[in-house]
């Protein structure tokens, strides 16, 4: 066994360990260094441990003797911790050098000490003999010795000057540092005892320097004043803490049962299986604990970093959460879930505005159950609108004097575990709250939270009102279509009533003629089955969809003007082409140019004239409806012609003839155009395609 490890040559692992750990660590200062002082020294101890490291890992792999270059790096790396150490501590936040005496007596101690120590190197480097071989003692032992000493009394003149609140900052790095100068204190006093290295104790401090690293980096990270902007991931700490912490268990476990399987006897196979199985059980257990994983987190975040959150990971996990689905079901339940996250809670309630109602509806219970309304003037809700503050259960406990003698309403105390209420304001209102149950872990709340929770909140209730509005505007929109549907519905009516009720006027003058009792029964018919189709949209609720098919153009004309030549002036048609198609809903097609002939009617005297062409341009039918009537000027036809429920007639239009012409010929692919001029008459051209012939 011995052997075995003799060959591996432990202390050249442990020292190439130490590089590598060393040489990373300065790569990344060195990428993030903004030039300060401090942060160049933390860089050049790093550079200097990692090459002394390397050349020593070298020296024990290949057995090559120790030379001045390693014992020179080895100085210069003590030399670049303790002028780093003195610089910290003679800066004050602002980077102004003040000096106290005391320390500046230590500095020149540090700088004489180590001074004497390279010329004692150097001198026995030139003369070829060994200090020892002409004193009788090596002193170059006590001078690293000294250089430990002064080491230890910087590190304890940090900790001791650093104000109580900040010492959390450096904590680490007095760890850190302090255990090297420590190890070597022990080292060297060691080797002054005996004038000599002891070779186990020099193979254990790669190891050493390895465990060192990672309080460094912590160190450098919480303290930008350094101009080290170092990043560690916090998903990167917190999975590499559980697999150390996982393999630290299973290496116990192991050995416990090894332990049993040893002392265990004829059942120390049967106990060593089931003692690993349940240690095993245990781990999967605890690693998938959302307490003890809370747990860890907070103790992590509270010792390892400047802040408690890494807000770039926080914000992208709540945008995420909120924007999983659109808004409607569902968005309520995400931003609950999202806000507790923050804090590790396990549930919650959800309560929303309701305008109408006056009160705060129940919309959302996730692992609690709560008051299914909240009255909009109850004490806590006017309190939170006032102040808008986050209600800490736990701070309303301990100091209730800051909520201002606050009562919580039945409600509220109804809720078991209750812990956080958190309004959420939009544009200054309070469009919803929502109360947190206590956290898996033992969570303090302070300034960093609230100001999290209260800019997630702003953000959810954003969400939540949008998801308000939507709602509201998909009812108006359905609202809006049967709003439509009865304005066409009532038009179409009124031209119905006006063509009936000619037929009644002129049945006194004309009732003898067989030719207007068959006029008039077709205009009746046709009344009829309007009607019918009319019904039937109101019946649906919506706008029927009836099937298109190819309409010939010319027929539907000549049916418009027998129908409209009752009324003055009968408009005329000027021929077209018989074989003209367009694909359309026959009785829709016919009725939207009927209401712009009987519009072109209404606007020409009775001596005028109204005309209707059918033309073609290539891949389109035109459909031409030219009077002679009163026109009208530019801005009107740009701003009033095809708006919807603006009529020039008083109470005898609608203003939904021409929007709805416009609209039913967009459909088609087609477009309308108008050409007028005041007094002079307009031209409407209905431009449809047409079907290919």
């Amino acid at each position: 066994m011995v052997d075995t490890l003799s060959n591996l040559n432990i202390g050249a692992w442990g020292y190439a360990l130490a590089a590598l750990g060393y040489l990373l660590l300065a790569l990344l200062l060195l990428t993030s260094w903004r030039g300060r002082l401090q942060g160049g020294l933390l860089l050049a101890l790093c550079l200097f441990s990692a090459a002394w490291a390397g050349l020593l890992a070298y020296s024990h792999l290949f057995q090559v003797p120790l030379t001045i270059l390693h014992i020179g790096l080895e100085l210069f790396r003590d030399g670049a911790a303790l002028l780093f150490l003195y610089k910290i501590l003679t800066a004050d936040e602002n980077g102004v050098v003040t000096i106290a005496p005391i320390l500046r007596t230590i500095g020149y101690g540090v700088a004489a000490a180590w001074f004497v120590l390279v010329s004692m190197h150097v001198f026995a480097s030139l003369s070829g003999k060994s200090v020892a071989e002409i004193v009788g003692y090596d002193p170059r032992l006590a001078g690293h010795l000294v250089l430990a000493v002064f080491g230890l009394v910087l590190i304890e003149q940090l900790f001791r000057n650093t104000p109580m609140q900040q010492r959390w900052a450096i904590k680490y790095l007095c760890l850190g540092l302090g255990g090297l100068f420590a190890y070597d204190f022990f080292l060297y006093a060691n080797a002054v005892l005996f004038n000599s290295i002891d070779p186990g104790l020099w193979d254990a401090r790669g190891f050493i320097h390895i465990l060192v690293v990672p309080l460094i980096a912590v160190s450098a990270a919480r303290n930008p004043q350094w101009s080290l902007d170092v990043f560690v991931s916090r998903r990167i700490v917190f999975h590499t803490a559980a697999i150390v912490g996982a393999g630290v268990y299973l290496l116990l476990m192991a050995l416990g049962g090894y332990a049993i399987r040893y002392l265990g006897g004829s059942w120390g196979n049967l106990a060593q299986v089931v003692f690993l199985f349940g240690a095993a059980l245990v781990l999967f257990a605890l690693m998938f604990s959302g307490q003890v994983r809370a747990r860890v987190r907070i103790f992590l975040s509270k010792h390892f970093f400047n802040y408690k959150y890494d807000y770039r990971e926080e914000w992208l996990h709540f945008i995420g959460a909120l924007a999983n689905e659109e808004p409607g079901p569902g968005l309520g339940e995400h931003a609950l879930q999202a806000l507790a996250a923050i804090v590790d809670s396990p549930g919650g309630l959800l309560w929303v505005c309701d305008n109408n109602l006056k009160r705060f509806e129940l919309a959302v219970e996730w692992n609690a159950t709560g008051s299914a309304a909240i009255p909009c003037d109850d004490v806590l809700v006017s309190f939170l609108r006032e102040k808008e503050w986050l209600l800490d259960l736990d701070e309303y406990a301990s100091t209730p004097e800051i909520y201002q003698g606050l009562e919580l309403p039945q409600w509220f105390q109804q809720v078991e575990r209750a812990w956080l209420l958190i309004p959420l304001f939009q544009n200054k209102r309070l469009v919803g709250l929502v109360l947190l149950l206590q956290s898996r872990a033992e969570h303090r709340i302070n300034w960093e939270d609230r100001d999290l929770l209260k800019t997630a909140a702003s953000q959810a209730a954003s969400y939540l009102a949008l998801s308000q509005a939507s709602a509201e505007l998909a009812n108006a929109r359905q609202f809006e279509a049967f709003n439509r549907l009865s304005a066409y519905v009532v038009h179409d009516l009124k031209n119905v009533v006006g063509q009936l009720s000619l037929v009644v006027s002129n049945a006194k003058k004309f009732g003898h003629k067989q030719e207007f009792v068959d006029d008039a029964m077709a205009t009746v018919d046709n009344a009829v089955n309007k009607m019918q189709r009319m019904l039937a949209q109101l019946r649906q609720g919506r706008e029927l969809q009836p099937s298109s098919r190819a309409v010939r153009l010319l027929p539907v004309l000549e049916e418009i003007v027998r129908q409209c030549a009752s009324s003055s002036p009968a408009p005329e048609l000027e021929g077209g082409d018989a074989d003209v198609s367009v694909v359309a809903e026959h009785d829709r097609l016919a009725a939207v140019i009927q209401h712009v002939v009987q519009n072109a009617q209404e606007a020409t005297a009775e001596d005028g004239k109204v005309v209707l062409r059918l033309t073609s341009d290539g891949q389109n039918a035109v459909i031409e409806i030219e009077d002679s009537g009163c026109g009208m000027d530019e801005k009107f036809i740009r701003e009033r012609l095809f708006r919807p429920f603006d009529t020039t007639k008083g109470n005898a239009g609608m203003g939904i003839g021409a929007y709805e012409c416009r609209e039913f010929v967009r459909g088609l692919g087609g477009d309308v155009r108008v050409n007028s001029q005041p007094g002079t008459g307009t031209l409407f051209q209905l431009s449809i395609p047409k079907v290919p012939g």
